[in-house]
């Protein structure tokens, strides 16, 4: 939960006596002010952010008026504030922004330091982690600065947040228990409240839902001491949550309905379309389509009333998800294409992340492959612009291939005023200036943002698991599905003793004549065409390749699991190896271009097979077996498949095969070698 600076209204507030000292033109500008700002905030600013804008408009008409810097400082964060609640992300940094240098110009350090907490919220809406963080920690530094305890803490808190949103849980634990550590200090029970539902987060997210339902009870708990409605609904939301994650629906509809009823209540219309996503998410996990759509299309109609963007790009999302599920996915499309262009509008790389993940999936299911990879490489970008904002980030989110997805998908939580002020004697100035605590802006990041967080945990683990089973395939054509599997469960491979594996060398005959023929890139298309058809007959033989080694192809037979047919398949693989190639050779002859003849060998023995290396690590084989394997080639001839005594021996009474004695052939570093041509009976007829 991210918050934004500011201060709490009690509960008694009474909003007539503050539009009434605005009104008394016998009063001082500051006590007007402060009247209206707080009028605003109570009245209108999270209910009716548009009015909001327009009241702060005529507060800065008069601090225009009146040459109060302050004054106009104030409204240009009201009206930043409305601006965010709407999902205008770059109206709401260009007021905010405007706000933050006037405090500046008058040195009003505590106004600073408020305005950089919210303008670090603006940036986290649109996913920018880097500028969030930087502008979060100068707020902190400032607060360290002029010793304000309450805004120390909203800033540790804030950080928190970040590090949480991406992945780094010991940095956020961290940061939310310096922040937790602090509110109790000042004994700021909302705030405690607060660090102990943001706690209960970093356990959820790591799926310690024990946990995190712990730490959510206790901050309902608090928030029923103090009366404090918007935290209950807030507590009961988090709770639905892990009820829903459960799968304990019957619970999480209960919490997720007493949740609405507060923000009804109380008049909250973000909270209330919040809530309204929230149990519309419930009944999608079950299964009841129709309801999901029902609920999530009257938070839509309410997000579209108060002009919220960023709500209204998430529940075009959430409605694209359910079409999606129904098998509706023509409908999902266009939904998500309209979040796709809000989204692209709001720059928030978050929300086009969900929309480009719900094209994706109807895409690919109605068949339109193109497409489908058109926006699953959007995604990607997205995703890799996201990770390259923040540096070692990736280190936190590591599994096997040293990346899971990141970044994911980020979302903001709102809240709303940090400090305790005392109206009864708003005209005293002291007291006003408690009131004020800087004229930071009171903002609570509502829209969307409960649910947003349980559409990071669904989201992030089916993109996951694009993720995973992408990360799998490349894994695969690395390592045998076996070694694979081991490494990942053990995080490490034993090497392993085979007793027959049948060992295949390739080797193209002239290759530096041919090469001086071809440009470089002619070269390595050429061999790479070579090499991909190697590739696709070992998976017809049910082959391992080893590797490459510039021109030379190295595979085996019967590993990582022995098979009684691996030597034959070994045979038939490198017969169809030669056969490719003359075919090629024939073909470029014809274009008078320059081709490859080769040689062949293969000889059958024990070896040792593992992983080498920890960087770029590869399968490898090593054992005399090896070596022989390697003299069969060299010794061997163009077009032909050249075997050695002991390959021979296995295969000699096999009807399919045909067999030419060479006789003994010296092989460098091994002496006189018994070695067979190999063909099929056909062929060789």
């Amino acid at each position: 939960m991210i918050s934004f600076s500011g201060f709490h209204l009690k509960s008694q507030t009474n909003l007539d006596s503050l539009f009434n000292i605005w009104q008394d033109k016998t009063k001082a500008d500051s006590s007007r002010v402060t009247a209206f700002k707080l009028y605003i905030y109570k009245e209108f600013l999270f209910s009716n952010p548009d009015s909001a804008f327009n009241l702060a408009e005529e507060m800065l008409a008069y601090a225009q008026k009146k040459q109060y810097a302050k004054g106009m400082a104030i409204a240009y964060n009201i009206q930043g504030g409305s601006f965010y609640l709407r999902g205008s992300y770059p109206k709401a940094l260009g007021y905010s922004t405007q706000s933050l240098n006037i405090f500046e110009e008058i040195a009003d350090k505590k106004g600073i330091a408020s305005l950089l907490n919210n303008i670090g919220n603006i940036y986290f809406a649109q996913g920018n982690y880097p500028k969030t963080l930087d502008y979060f920690t100068r707020s902190l530094k400032i607060y360290k600065e002029i010793g304000r305890k309450n805004g120390m803490a909203t800033s540790l808190n804030n950080i928190g947040g970040i590090y949480d949103t991406r992945g780094n849980y010991p940095k956020a634990l961290d940061y939310h228990t310096r922040s937790l550590k602090i509110r109790k200090e000042i004994g700021n029970k909302d705030g405690i409240a607060e660090s102990l539902i943001n706690i209960g987060l970093i356990y959820q997210n790591q799926d310690n839902y024990s946990k995190a339902l712990n730490y959510y009870q206790r901050s309902l708990k608090i928030y029923k001491e103090i009366g404090k409605k918007n935290g209950i609904a807030n507590s009961l939301i988090s709770i639905g949550i892990i009820y829903q994650l459960q799968g304990n629906y019957p619970k999480a509809l209960d919490y997720n309905t007493r949740s609405l009823k507060i923000n009804e209540e109380n008049g909250d219309k973000n909270r209330i379309a919040n809530s309204l996503s929230y149990i519309g998410g419930v009944y999608n996990s079950q299964g009841n389509y129709l309801k999901a759509l029902n609920y999530n299309s009257r938070s839509l109609k309410i997000q579209e009333e108060i002009g919220d963007k960023a709500g209204v790009a998430n529940s075009l999302n959430n409605i694209g998800d359910i079409y999606n599920a129904q098998g509706k996915h023509v409908k999902a499309i266009k939904q998500c294409q309209q979040s796709l262009i809000l989204s692209k509008e709001l720059r928030t790389k978050d929300n086009q992340k969900d929309a480009c993940y719900c094209l994706y999936e109807a895409n690919k299911a109605i068949g339109n492959t193109k497409s489908a990879l058109m926006y699953y490489e959007q995604m990607q970008l997205l995703d890799d612009s996201l990770n390259s904002e923040e540096t070692g980030k990736k280190l936190h989110q590591m599994e096997f291939a040293k990346q899971v997805f990141t970044d994911s998908i980020a979302t903001a939580e709102k809240e709303r005023i940090v400090e305790e002020v005392h109206l009864e004697e708003v005209r005293q100035k002291n007291k006003i200036r408690n009131m004020l605590a800087g004229g930071g802006l009171v903002l609570l990041l509502i829209a969307g943002g409960f649910y947003s967080r349980l559409r990071y945990t669904r989201k992030s683990k089916a993109i996951l698991q694009i993720e995973k089973d992408r990360t799998e395939n490349l894994l695969l054509n690395i390592l045998p599905a076996d070694i694979a599997a081991e490494l990942k469960e053990k995080g490490k491979a034993k090497a392993r003793d085979f007793d027959m594996v049948s060992i295949l060398f390739t080797d193209f005959k002239g290759f530096t004549s041919v090469s001086e023929k071809l440009s470089a890139q002619e070269l390595v298309a050429e061999i790479n065409s070579c090499f991909e058809a190697f590739d696709g007959i070992m998976d017809k033989y049910n082959i391992e390749k080893i590797k490459t080694i510039g021109d030379a192809y190295m595979a085996a037979g019967g590993l990582p699991v022995p098979d009684d047919d691996s030597v034959k398949n070994t045979v038939l693989a490198a017969l169809d190896m030669q056969s490719f190639i003359s075919k090629r050779k024939k073909d470029m002859d014809a274009k008078r271009k320059p081709s490859f003849e080769m040689r062949v060998g293969i000889h059958t023995g024990p070896i040792v097979a593992g992983i080498v290396g920890v960087k770029k690590f590869a399968y490898d084989i090593w054992g005399d077996t090896v070596n022989t394997a390697s003299r069969m080639e060299s010794s061997g001839s163009v077009e032909q498949v050249n075997i050695s005594q002991a390959t021979y021996e296995l295969l000699k009474d096999d009807e399919e095969f045909s067999f030419e004695n060479r006789g003994k052939i010296e092989a460098k570093g091994k002496g006189e070698i018994e070695m067979y041509f190999v063909n099929l009976k056909t062929e060789a007829v």
